[in-house]
């Protein structure tokens, strides 16, 4: 359905640009933002306009206006377009910063109404958290671009002393101290007592290299390393097996992090649960095999399994809550 977006450039017939924009705002209404608000669809010629060439394109400044949800992601958004936009009219490749997960669903949203151009998240190695949006060029292969060590991602290892007992917080606290932004850093591994690996863009490479000394009250040796030699600690996870009335929001949250059901409710109330990395504020909203529960200071949990209904009428499941 998309094949003829992919191309550079962003002409869409308008049949197609109806459908797609129908598409997200049904999507970010049911299944994605979980927030109550108003959306009041246009008729499309107020969204699209005709080229000179009779075809038609999609408006840049009405499509933000729909996708962002406030004006911290609609400047999100307006790069991350902007970016698109740089690669598709010059045939280069290009790239956000470092994105969070929850700035990586909006940006997919986004790229989803532009006509899914070709891009990939990456961040270094497979199930990384932080990762940014690659445009790839008409001329480039997925696998080359992971695999090319002149890309825009690189690695920074540092080395300190095994009892140091350095965590991810002084790590991160000592790369903030000079003054680079966070969205240049991706996740930051610690392998083994003595060791730590940061994914990076490859221009804030020079600064790390040069400028950070150290962390806590302790030196560091600093080297740069290809992505490949990135050591991720495999996710620990706990398998919950539990039976719930309805697959409610409330009630699954309940059961993956071992609350009452009122607390469940609370918390979503007070904006601290989100559904596939979007704050969700409705506790009915229903939940369903492959989503990502995460809960603002207890962690995530992943819904891997609905197998069916138990002998009771319940509805079961099979989660796994990372600790």
């Amino acid at each position: 359905m998309f094949a003829s977006a992919s191309q550079p450039g962003t002409k869409l017939p308008a049949p197609l640009c109806s459908i797609v924009l129908r598409f997200v705002v049904y999507f970010r209404r049911e299944r994605t933002v979980c927030q109550a608000f108003s959306l009041t669809f246009r008729p499309v010629a107020d969204i699209l306009y005709p080229t000179e060439k009779g075809e038609t394109t999609v408006n840049k400044k009405e499509l933000l206006d729909r996708c962002a949800r406030d004006g911290e992601e609609r400047v999100l958004l307006a790069r991350t377009l902007d970016k698109l936009e740089l690669s598709q009219s010059r045939g280069v490749p290009t790239h956000t910063v470092f994105l969070s997960p929850s700035q990586q669903a909006s940006v997919t949203d986004l790229l989803h109404a532009w006509g899914r151009p070709r891009h990939l998240f990456w961040g270094g190695y497979p199930d990384s958290e932080r990762r940014a949006c690659l445009f790839l060029a008409d001329w480039q292969e997925e696998n080359g671009v992971l695999g090319d060590p002149e890309g825009p991602l690189t690695a920074i290892e540092a080395k300190f002393p095994a009892d140091a007992a350095l965590t991810h917080r002084d790590i991160l606290g000592s790369l903030m101290g000079l003054g680079i932004g966070r969205e240049l850093i991706g996740d930051i591994l610690l392998p083994q007592p003595g060791l730590c690996q940061v994914a990076a863009l490859r221009e804030a490479a020079p600064i790390l290299l040069s400028q950070w000394e150290g962390a806590g009250r302790y030196k560091v040796s600093l080297s740069e390393i290809p992505l490949n030699r990135l050591i991720p600690k495999p996710a620990q996870v706990k398998t919950v097996r539990d039976t719930v009335a309805t697959p409610r929001l409330d009630a699954v949250t309940a059961s993956a992090f071992s609350l009452s059901r009122s607390k469940a409710a609370a918390l979503i109330a007070a904006g601290k649960v989100s559904l596939n990395h979007r704050e969700c504020l409705k506790a009915d909203r229903q939940v369903g095999e492959g989503d990502v529960l995460t809960c603002r200071g207890l962690g995530k949990c992943v819904v891997k399994e609905v197998p069916g209904q138990s002998k009771k009428g319940r509805t079961m499941l099979v989660l796994e809550r990372y600790v």
